[in-house]
């Protein structure tokens, strides 16, 4: 694809139509400023997701999303939390009507990353639909690295797009493509200034894309678009597929063969939202997570997940995987709750040591011209690997209709959820959305001295006004700062956020966090 051609492919963003399809500079946010140390037999036990013994992505290089922060010592002051805390932080506010003559069920976002990876294996992606009504919100936890989340990341959202676009929407966009005419624009971008874009993809990437939208209009089928669940399924497929391909083909130069490798050798999971006129439609592979907090009509909050995680805890999923093989490999499949005794989900996106035939595999390695060694890249396959595929990226998708008692969306890696439960995530953030720490009923004669003295330590932590503007930031917060007691302690926040870049995956994970929070006019209108 010609630069002149790409060049064409405009982007609406904030007002603004001079940016490029796949462009690093959409809609760029500005800064929002808003345990004891565990001993080392409390450490989480040390292991990426795919159990690398050197824990290393194997990707470091200027193109990376770095941590927001160096090595420091244990003595962070409150301002330094802060900081460290609010460097990712991101919120949004959303037109109440969506321009179309009805209100958007969206009012605003917040988010929030942390790194324990270096760098950052997580992504998050923010987006509104301008060719359809309503917004994408995902979710990605990497793996192996953070090219496949980086990839997915800018990408999935687009295929979603188009797979809900109508046929004469795709006749324009093709026309356009074909005149060398604007192409009308896909998706407005709501970026933080420290998410990046693969810039030196975007040629592969939009070709891929125009193929897809290419392939729909051939389809006899497609007329108005498809269902918001039919979409979602079919882009995650045929984005996973595309990342496979393009890692066995050659390419333009060595810079986007090493990309398309790397993202498909690594891995991630995803969540991702689509809030529309019809509701929420959540589409999930992997262990990240999407959870509703609920306001019954006397006050108390309940906690409502929409996604089940893909990982060996999953009876139902465990059970699907096996039948998918041969009844001699149940006891070598699952082994040590990871499957083929490597990997923690069971669902996601890249992975192809678990997709591709030995042979396969062997090939591409060998014949292409690519630096292994420098890519961190080697010859492997996991254990038992009998009957590939193992690994699939097809999602599960939910869809819940809005009622005015649901008054947020928590999205979030499994960073988030190896720290706090889903309710205990509801809570928090309902209180901080209120500014009401509702306390229960208690029986004094039911506790001794000691535990009214921890349920009153409880409560008083419950109290305490939120240090946060921010709800994903508020929530990072307390998952590594709250204590046995229920207590924030700043002792064990700084530590947490002061641990060395060697240390930090031995504690805690990546935590990635969206919490959408809906419009109450928008529900009490559809309904």
């Amino acid at each position: 694809m010609s630069g002149y051609l790409l060049s064409r492919l405009l982007l609406y963003t904030g007002g603004r139509h001079l940016t490029s399809f796949f462009s690093p500079s959409h809609y760029v946010l500005p800064d929002t400023r808003c345990r004891t140390c565990p001993l080392p037999s409390q450490a989480r036990s040390f292991s990426s997701r795919r159990g690398r013994s050197d824990g290393s992505s194997g990707q470091e290089g200027e193109n990376t999303l770095r941590a927001p922060r160096g090595e420091m010592d244990f003595q962070l002051s409150r301002l330094q939390i802060n900081a460290v805390l609010c460097a990712n932080e991101q919120s949004v506010r959303i037109p109440e009507f969506d321009g179309r003559g009805g209100p958007s069920p969206v009012l605003r976002f917040e988010s929030n990353q942390l790194s324990a990876n270096t760098p950052l294996e997580d992504r998050r992606t923010s987006a509104s639909c301008l060719q359809t009504r309503g917004m994408l919100f995902g979710v990605f936890d990497g793996h192996g690295g953070h090219a496949c989340a980086q990839a997915v990341s800018e990408r999935l959202p687009y295929y979603i797009a188009v797979s809900m676009m109508s046929e004469s929407v795709l006749e324009d966009l093709e026309a356009a493509m074909e005149t060398l005419r604007p192409v009308p624009p896909i998706l407005q971008w709501y970026k933080h200034h420290n998410d990046y874009n693969y810039r030196e993809s975007a040629a592969l990437y939009v070709e891929h894309l125009r193929v897809y939208w290419q392939e729909l209009l051939a389809s006899e089928e497609h007329g108005d678009g498809m269902r918001p669940a039919d979409a979602l399924i079919y882009a995650f497929q045929r984005l996973d597929t595309d990342l496979s391909l393009e890692a066995q083909v050659p390419l333009a130069n060595d810079l986007m063969r090493n990309t398309a490798i790397q993202a498909a050798f690594a891995g991630c999971t995803a969540c991702v939202a689509y809030v529309g006129p019809e509701g929420v439609h959540v589409a999930n592979a992997g262990d990240c997570r999407a959870v509703l907090g609920v306001q019954e009509h006397d006050g108390s909050w309940s906690a409502l997940p929409l996604t089940q995680d893909h990982n060996a805890a999953n009876v139902a999923e465990v059970e699907r995987v096996f039948q998918q093989h041969p009844a001699r490999e149940r006891q070598t499949i699952i082994v040590d709750d990871r499957l083929l005794g490597v990997l923690m989900p069971l669902r996601a996106f890249g992975d192809v040591r678990f997709k591709w035939s030995r042979e396969l595999q062997q090939s591409v390695l060998e014949n292409g011209d690519s630096d292994l060694e420098a890519l961190n890249l080697y010859q492997y396959a996991p254990p038992n690997y009998l009957t590939p595929p193992y690994l699939e990226a097809t999602p599960e998708v939910t869809y819940h209709r809005l009622r005015p008692q649901d008054r947020f969306l928590i999205l979030a890696s499994d960073g988030l959820w190896d720290e706090m439960t889903n309710d205990e995530a509801v809570r928090l953030v309902s209180e901080h959305l209120t500014g009401i720490h509702l306390q229960a009923p208690v029986s004094a004669s039911k506790l001794n001295l000691g535990q009214m003295h921890q349920l009153l330590l409880r409560r008083r932590a419950r109290a305490t006004p939120a240090l946060d503007l921010n709800g994903a930031t508020h929530l990072i917060r307390h998952a590594l700062g709250t204590n046995e007691y229920g207590e924030m302690d700043q002792e064990r926040l700084a530590t947490m956020l002061a641990l060395p870049s060697d240390l930090a995956r031995m504690y805690r994970d990546d935590i990635t966090v969206t919490v959408i929070y809906f419009n109450p006019n928008f529900s009490k209108t559809t309904n």
